[in-house]
């Protein structure tokens, strides 16, 4: 199994974790901020706590840092934070979804509106790009010892709709009902993952000269630089010549 849409995310570049690090573990930190608010500060009656902390292992987050973000969670005099999503078409028509975790909704939807209109975009209507994409889990898991083929078949077992595999990780697809069957299995294999998360996957991409194609991914640079942002996800194709770029 393999082809799936292997350009789902934005991260670009060998290396961009590291670059980004601590922007990834305020995301993580809110991410597990709102999972106990959610279900409580126990992981074991808590899937979506889980799947936070095992992010965060993923990204190398110190285990004090992760146990002061449950307890920040816990804290009922803390912020409350709101998941918002903003759906609007960047430069030259490309599709961009933009996820949120933010105290201050006003303030978020002033500056995604700010970054869509700086770059010749616009902000649309929640749902006008539902057309355009598949919500899918994507789970990466280190290689490790693992034997390849009983570890392709568990997964598929699970409800893999596509598995892609390089040097380092197995890139695993499921539909967004079998996220949670995902998990579990993994679990029950004792395989930790690199990063699990519900994205969403454009049904087809746009290709773009090189120079059109920059415009797009410097709103997205400047869309992911917020702190309110979560994810970004868009359907422009990333050619290998873009990739090199």
């Amino acid at each position: 199994m393999s082809g799936h849409n292997k350009w789902s995310t934005i991260k670009r570049k060998k290396g961009a974790l590291d670059a980004k690090r601590s922007k990834i573990f305020s995301r993580i930190i809110k991410e597990i901020t709102i999972a106990v608010r959610e279900g409580g500060g126990d992981p074991v009656g808590n899937p979506r706590l889980r799947v936070a902390i095992a992010n965060a292992k993923g990204a190398s987050m110190p285990k004090d840092t992760i146990q002061r973000a449950i307890s920040k969670g816990s804290d009922k005099d803390a912020a409350i934070l709101t998941e918002t999503i903003y759906e609007g078409k960047g430069p030259h028509g490309i599709a961009l979804y933009v996820e949120c975790l933010t105290d201050n909704t006003q303030r978020t939807v002033s500056n995604i509106r700010a970054y869509f209109n700086r770059y010749g975009g616009e902000l649309g209507k929640n749902g006008m790009l539902n057309y355009l994409f598949d919500r899918k889990g994507v789970f990466v898991v280190p290689r490790g010892d693992l034997n390849q083929e009983e570890f392709e078949m568990e997964v598929i077992d699970a409800g893999a709709e596509d598995i892609e595999v390089d040097e380092e990780v197995f890139t695993i697809t499921t539909a967004m009902e079998d996220f949670g069957n995902m998990v579990k299995k993994l679990e029950e294999l004792n395989v930790e993952c690199e990063s699990a998360s519900l994205q969403r996957i454009p049904k087809s991409t746009e290709i773009l000269d090189v120079e059109s194609a920059r415009k797009v991914l410097k709103l997205i640079d400047l869309i992911e630089e917020d702190d309110d942002v979560q994810q970004v996800f868009h359907n422009l194709a990333l050619t290998d010549e873009l990739m090199e770029d």
